[in-house]
């Protein structure tokens, strides 16, 4: 027992070797922790991601109480003799201070969570990791009506929740409102086409039809607004130099929209060429 106080006491009095020891032991216990979260598969789940945050956010925490309570009374010596710099410490420290303060309204106004689909700024993607000062996410094309992950990893310091408004994508990740348009370089009457295009539509998309009305009638209710609906809709503009463009919108599952679209184009390209033979072939 008198070795284990002259042991304790001996690194008391040696703090940096004592903080040294902590830090190591807790990124050991940490990295056997998210050793035994991820197991042996390939591709992590949402609840995985989720273990995993929990258990890097918690064992950065008890290394900051652990370590300040270690350190307290230097602190308290510190924090005295920098009160006449205070105000260039937190000028200096503003983008730190802004990134927790970040943290704490996100986690206050719960505007996502991990696995959700966001869009900050330009930047879309889904999150898979958040901490105090930043947010990580996988980015997803959603500017070109790909819905496809691009590969690449973006850390977003949690300051630009002030600058820029987050967007909660998370229901796209199943269904989505998947518009495209067709331009018609010559001035013809397509609304014949219409209904015809409405019914080569309605045989694409019959087979999710039921699910899809479902699920628009959930993100209503959830939302509380009036959304469109679940019917695919056409309807045609004129553009600046006498074009017309045949606009499309579906309400389709996230994964078979670019299928989807295909199969559509190639239904009105042939459909346009048989009704206007002369138009289509000039």
């Amino acid at each position: 027992m008198e070795k284990v106080h002259a042991a304790i006491d001996f690194l008391l009095t040696q703090k940096l070797l004592f903080t040294a020891i902590i830090i190591m032991f807790i990124i050991l216990i940490r990295r056997l922790i998210l050793w035994k979260i991820r197991g042996d598969v390939a591709f992590v789940s949402e609840e995985q991601r989720n273990w995993m945050s929990r258990t890097k956010n918690g064992s950065f925490a008890l290394t900051v109480l652990l370590l300040f309570i270690l350190w307290q009374s230097e602190i308290n010596e510190f924090a005295l003799s920098v009160t006449a710099i205070a105000v260039a410490i937190v000028v200096a420290s503003k983008e730190i201070i802004l990134c927790f303060t970040g943290s704490i309204q996100r986690a206050s106004s719960r505007s996502f969570r991990i696995g959700d689909w966001i869009e900050v700024g330009k930047i879309c993607g889904e999150v898979i990791e958040h901490n105090m000062m930043a947010t990580v996410i996988q980015e997803i094309d959603l500017h070109h009506g790909q819905y496809d992950y691009t590969g690449k990893t973006a850390t977003l310091p949690n300051s630009m929740f002030f600058t820029y408004p987050v967007k909660n994508l998370n229901f796209m990740k199943r269904y989505v409102y998947h518009d495209f348009a067709i331009i018609v370089p010559k001035f013809v009457n397509l609304y014949p086409l219409v209904p015809v295009m409405l019914e080569k539509i309605d045989s694409h998309i019959s087979y999710f039809s039921d699910v899809a009305k479902r699920y628009n009638a959930v993100i209503e209710k959830h939302a509380g607004v009036d959304l469109p609906g679940s019917e695919p809709h056409i309807h045609i503009t004129s553009g600046a130099t006498g074009e017309q463009v045949v606009h499309f919108m579906l309400f389709c599952p996230t994964d078979k929209a670019t299928h989807l679209e295909q199969e559509i184009r190639a239904d009105f390209m042939q459909l346009y060429e048989e009704t206007f033979p002369k138009e289509s072939s000039e």
